[in-house]
Protein backbone atom coordinates (compact mmCIF):
# COMPACT_ATOMS: atom_id res chain seq x y z
CA UNK A 1 0.00 0.00 0.00
CA UNK A 2 1.22 3.47 -0.74
CA UNK A 3 1.84 6.33 1.80
CA UNK A 4 -0.46 8.93 2.27
CA UNK A 5 1.86 11.41 1.66
CA UNK A 6 4.74 11.72 -0.72
CA UNK A 7 7.58 13.55 -1.39
CA UNK A 8 10.05 14.11 -4.35
CA UNK A 9 13.48 14.14 -4.85
CA UNK A 10 15.14 15.10 -8.08
CA UNK A 11 18.43 13.32 -8.95
CA UNK A 12 20.68 14.97 -10.90
CA UNK A 13 20.56 12.71 -13.72
CA UNK A 14 16.88 12.61 -13.54
CA UNK A 15 17.43 11.90 -17.68
CA UNK A 16 19.33 8.43 -17.79
CA UNK A 17 16.59 6.54 -15.11
CA UNK A 18 15.17 4.00 -17.44
CA UNK A 19 11.09 3.88 -16.35
CA UNK A 20 9.64 0.91 -17.41
CA UNK A 21 6.26 2.53 -16.81
CA UNK A 22 5.10 4.65 -19.54
CA UNK A 23 3.08 6.82 -17.68
CA UNK A 24 5.64 7.57 -14.46
CA UNK A 25 7.52 10.00 -16.43
CA UNK A 26 4.31 12.29 -17.69
CA UNK A 27 3.30 11.56 -14.01
CA UNK A 28 6.93 12.91 -12.78
CA UNK A 29 6.21 16.01 -14.36
CA UNK A 30 2.90 16.90 -13.43
CA UNK A 31 4.48 16.50 -9.77
CA UNK A 32 7.63 18.77 -10.88
CA UNK A 33 5.21 21.81 -12.19
CA UNK A 34 3.07 21.52 -9.25
CA UNK A 35 4.60 20.68 -6.33
CA UNK A 36 8.68 20.59 -6.97
CA UNK A 37 10.14 19.09 -4.05
CA UNK A 38 7.25 19.80 -1.52
CA UNK A 39 5.48 16.92 0.35
CA UNK A 40 1.80 15.79 -1.86
CA UNK A 41 -0.61 13.65 -1.14
CA UNK A 42 -2.88 11.56 -4.01
CA UNK A 43 -5.84 13.66 -3.48
CA UNK A 44 -4.19 16.33 -5.04
CA UNK A 45 -3.41 14.38 -8.18
CA UNK A 46 -6.91 13.55 -8.56
CA UNK A 47 -7.55 17.70 -8.34
CA UNK A 48 -5.05 18.30 -11.55
CA UNK A 49 -7.46 15.13 -13.19
CA UNK A 50 -4.71 12.85 -13.19
CA UNK A 51 -6.63 9.43 -13.73
CA UNK A 52 -4.89 5.73 -13.38
CA UNK A 53 -1.56 6.99 -11.52
CA UNK A 54 -1.11 4.64 -8.97
CA UNK A 55 1.22 1.92 -10.80
CA UNK A 56 3.18 5.25 -12.11
CA UNK A 57 3.28 6.91 -8.59
CA UNK A 58 4.44 3.16 -7.41
CA UNK A 59 7.29 3.01 -9.75
CA UNK A 60 8.38 6.42 -8.83
CA UNK A 61 8.04 5.13 -5.32
CA UNK A 62 10.57 1.81 -6.11
CA UNK A 63 13.13 4.19 -8.41
CA UNK A 64 13.90 6.29 -4.87
CA UNK A 65 12.71 9.55 -6.82
CA UNK A 66 9.32 9.70 -4.98
CA UNK A 67 9.37 9.22 -1.16
CA UNK A 68 6.14 7.66 0.64
CA UNK A 69 5.31 8.85 3.63
CA UNK A 70 3.34 7.35 6.69
CA UNK A 71 -0.29 10.18 7.73
CA UNK A 72 0.18 12.06 10.49
CA UNK A 73 -1.60 10.42 13.25
CA UNK A 74 -2.14 12.08 16.39
CA UNK A 75 -5.06 11.21 19.25
CA UNK A 76 -8.21 9.96 17.92
CA UNK A 77 -10.75 12.96 17.45
CA UNK A 78 -7.81 15.71 17.75
CA UNK A 79 -7.10 18.07 14.28
CA UNK A 80 -3.48 17.01 12.73
CA UNK A 81 -1.67 19.62 10.44
CA UNK A 82 1.67 20.05 9.44
CA UNK A 83 2.62 23.20 8.13
CA UNK A 84 5.98 24.90 6.81
CA UNK A 85 6.51 27.58 9.15
CA UNK A 86 5.45 27.75 12.55
CA UNK A 87 3.69 30.06 13.75
CA UNK A 88 2.19 31.39 17.39
CA UNK A 89 -1.39 31.84 18.60
CA UNK A 90 -1.70 35.08 20.78
CA UNK A 91 -5.24 36.05 21.90
CA UNK A 92 -5.10 39.13 19.37
CA UNK A 93 -2.62 37.95 16.20
CA UNK A 94 -1.17 35.26 15.03
CA UNK A 95 2.63 35.42 14.53
CA UNK A 96 4.98 33.21 11.96
CA UNK A 97 8.14 32.40 13.60
CA UNK A 98 10.04 31.36 10.78
CA UNK A 99 9.64 33.53 8.48
CA UNK A 100 12.71 34.05 6.19
CA UNK A 101 13.95 35.56 3.23
CA UNK A 102 12.49 33.06 1.28
CA UNK A 103 9.06 33.57 2.21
Amino acid sequence: MLGAVFGCYFLDCISFVIFRVNKSKQLLSVIDRNFGTLAFCRRWLDRLNQSKYLIALKNLCDLGIVDPYPPLCDIKGCYTAQYEHTILLRPTCKEVLTRGDDY
